[in-house]
């Protein structure tokens, strides 16, 4: 069955940088994309950034750019998001998601997701 497995996250002061990695198994990705989403306490999972998986072609939420970046590895299968100049702001449980087609930032179109990692920027 189709597995995303988050890994990474933990807690960082304000301004520091921060990976988390998800890797993907039992589904084809050739087609497909990737992405981040987060969810912070009382707020929607909202989308971060999304990468299409065979161009690699990237997308960012407004509030990531310039400070986030993702990327995956085709053959491993792997999406990994690179946070930097991190705030308190950007605090949540960070999710990885597939879908087919390009990314997008609507929760509803991805049909496979990991358990989520935590990430704290404490200020």
């Amino acid at each position: 069955q189709v597995q995303l497995v988050e890994s990474g996250g933990g807690l960082v002061q304000a301004g520091g940088s921060l990976s988390v990695s998800c890797v993907v198994s039992g589904q084809t990705l050739s087609g497909y994309s990737g992405a981040w989403f987060r969810q912070a306490p009382g707020k929607e999972r909202e989308f971060v950034a999304g990468i299409t998986w065979r161009a690699g072609n990237t997308d960012y939420a407004d509030s990531v750019k310039g400070r986030f970046m993702i990327s995956r590895d085709y053959w491993k299968k792997t999406v990994d998001l690179y946070m930097s100049s991190l705030k308190p702001e950007d605090t949540a449980v960070y999710y990885c998601a597939t879908k087919s087609g390009p990314p997008t930032t609507a929760v509803a179109e991805y049909g496979y997701w990991g358990q989520g990692t935590q990430v704290t920027v404490s200020s």
